[in-house]
């Protein structure tokens, strides 16, 4: 523990904890300060202005980030007939109906994401206790359960990252790998960024965008001044 605490310390030394740095410099600094020995994933943490306990200020959606997460994702269809074609030639990993669900109901779970055709939601209802607590389950609100199942595979394989807001009005997204450049990052924070401010709430009042925080797996959080986009 001490070993990893001189490196958070002189990590810290690097920059303000209590400065907002433009997009491009916060994730230069986030960029040298990930010192793991692995590739750290980048993930940005946004304090929204909005109460989830009213229905009409949910914030959720999904992006797909430019140069994508750094993540092979592995996502399994629920599609039949063509559709089920449609979505092996968008590079689904794993395609079925019953069968799958079948398989998933005895305990595979070796994939990241669920996409479904409207019509096999039947099939896909009797897996919401495997599925729903660990974020799996398709929902029409963030495009996961639709007929045009080529196109959202293509999209989940490409770096499509869902997002919701949490009971504390934050959002979690991951954003990219440490081994990204900063522009890469920085456009893929935009993005989200963007993203989240077509999807403000009518309802919401005052600022919306409250802060904006980016940080490595292992590194400090370093402030983003996201006046120029809320």
């Amino acid at each position: 523990m001490a070993k990893v605490g001189k490196r958070i310390t002189k990590a810290r030394e690097q920059y303000d904890r209590e400065t907002y740095y433009s997009a491009a410099d916060a994730c230069e600094l986030v960029k040298k300060m990930a010192g793991a020995k692995f590739d750290e994933t980048v993930d940005a943490s946004v304090n929204l202005g909005v109460d989830p306990r009213h229905a009409d200020q949910m914030v959720r959606g999904a992006v797909v980030l430019p140069h994508g997460t750094g993540k092979t994702i592995r996502v399994a269809v629920f599609a039949r007939g063509e559709k089920e074609q449609e979505a092996r030639d968008a590079g689904a990993d794993f395609v079925g109906s019953d069968d799958l669900a079948a398989k998933i109901q005895e305990g595979w779970l070796d994939f990241d994401a669920t996409i479904a055709t409207p019509d096999m939601m039947g099939v896909v209802g009797r897996l919401g206790r495997v599925l729903g607590p660990r974020g799996l389950m398709p929902n029409p609100k963030v495009g996961t359960v639709t007929f045009d199942i080529g196109k959202a595979v293509s999209e989940m394989k490409a770096g499509r990252v869902e997002f919701r807001v949490e009971k504390t009005g934050i959002i979690q997204a991951t954003i990219g790998k440490a081994s990204f450049t900063p522009t890469q990052l920085a456009e893929n924070l935009n993005s989200l960024l963007e993203t989240l401010v077509r999807l403000k709430p009518a309802t919401a009042k005052g600022t919306y965008m409250r802060r904006v925080t980016i940080s490595s797996t292992m590194g400090p959080g370093v402030r983003v001044d996201s006046s120029s986009i809320a």
